[in-house]
């Protein structure tokens, strides 16, 4: 599944308490879709990590009772916590496959039962689990067979770009990061395990880059710190496309007077113009970038017009309510927008 659609997946599957699996290669985005789905479902989020976990932490702690001659289980932490939810609550196992065979079983009883010890859960609470795979070399030894099958079903989560697009016009991510991974969109996900203490690309490690950016090293200094995120290779490149982004034709010039504005005819100039342009949109000037998504199309570059529109659409939804976006619409341009959004 791709990040959106594990999220509607998931909006579905909390209401209805199925417990759910997610796996997939580190960094791309596991632990967050979750955390959003929660806030989505105006759930309370209890996040557990079985890899540094004991089993009492999944059945309580053994105490005598006051008799002095029977014993019990108390429960505490994260599993006192569960017991006692009064309204809708994710109990999120992150980084499952990395604990201990012991541990694993220790949650057996809550998947299916919903109960250990004599302690129930509420109706309220749902399971979500999360694991890296066995050729991640994350230190992944498998899940136990019993635990797995107590999983409603078991999803792989896989990177998707324009996903991705979308997260990063939302939290603000500089356009030309935006702009080098829709050129090349390899890099976006380019997961190599390695015993070597280098990082690679990876959504998670590029929104690191997003914020070393915003640093304001110096060129030298900024260069080492993009390879220590993404790695040596991708850092390379990124460095070269922003060399290339400082010459784009001037934005500003482009908004105010779309019929006169330069069109490159490099894609990867194109790509870092519209994703600039879609990120500048505003009810006021959307008719002016509307024109010049149409001189994009009458240059034979329709997929960057349609690209640049739908840029706007993400940035200002409004947008859609405009004469300029009804004008559109009508046209092979709109068709192209409308239905890559359907």
């Amino acid at each position: 599944m791709r990040p959106s659609e594990l999220t509607q997946f998931l909006a579905r599957a909390i209401p209805a308490r199925l417990p759910i699996l997610i796996t997939g290669a580190p960094g791309i985005g596991k632990s967050d879709i979750v955390a959003q789905a929660a806030r989505a479902a105006d759930a309370d989020l209890i996040l557990s990590h079985p890899a540094v976990a004991d089993p009492t932490d999944a059945k309580g702690l053994p105490w005598v009772a006051k008799d002095g001659e029977s014993a019990t289980f108390l429960p505490f932490g994260e599993l006192s916590q569960a017991i006692h939810a009064e309204k809708p609550t994710v109990w999120f196992l992150d980084d499952l496959g990395q604990a201990p065979p012991s541990v694993q079983a220790s949650f057996m009883q809550l998947l299916l039962a919903r109960r250990v010890n004599g302690h129930a859960l509420p109706e309220c609470v749902s399971f979500i689990a999360a694991t890296n795979r066995r050729t991640d070399r994350a230190g992944v030894s498998g899940i136990l067979e019993p635990v797995k099958s107590r999983f409603a079903a078991i999803v792989e989560l896989t990177p998707d770009l324009d996903d991705w697009c979308n997260w990063a016009f939302a939290h603000d991510v500089g356009a030309e990061l935006v702009a080098f991974l829709r050129f090349k969109s390899d890099l976006l996900c380019a997961f190599t395990p390695s015993a070597d203490l280098t990082n690679c690309p990876l959504p998670r490690t590029w929104a690191h880059v997003a914020k070393l950016l915003a640093l304001g090293l110096p060129a030298g200094l900024q260069h080492q710190a993009i390879a220590g995120a993404v790695g040596a290779g991708a850092a390379v490149e990124f460095v070269a496309f922003l060399k290339l982004y400082a010459e784009l034709p001037n934005i500003d010039g482009i908004i105010l007077d779309p019929d006169k504005g330069k069109i490159p005819e490099q894609p990867a100039v194109l790509y870092s113009v519209v994703t600039a342009l879609g990120m500048r949109v505003s009810l006021k000037n959307f008719s002016r970038i509307a024109r010049y998504a149409e001189r994009l199309t009458e240059a034979e570059h329709g997929e960057f017009a349609a690209l640049l529109v739908r840029d706007c659409v993400r940035t200002e939804p409004g947008v859609m309510q405009t004469s300029a976006f009804v004008r559109l619409a009508g046209t092979e341009l709109g068709q192209l927008v409308l239905g890559a959004r359907s």
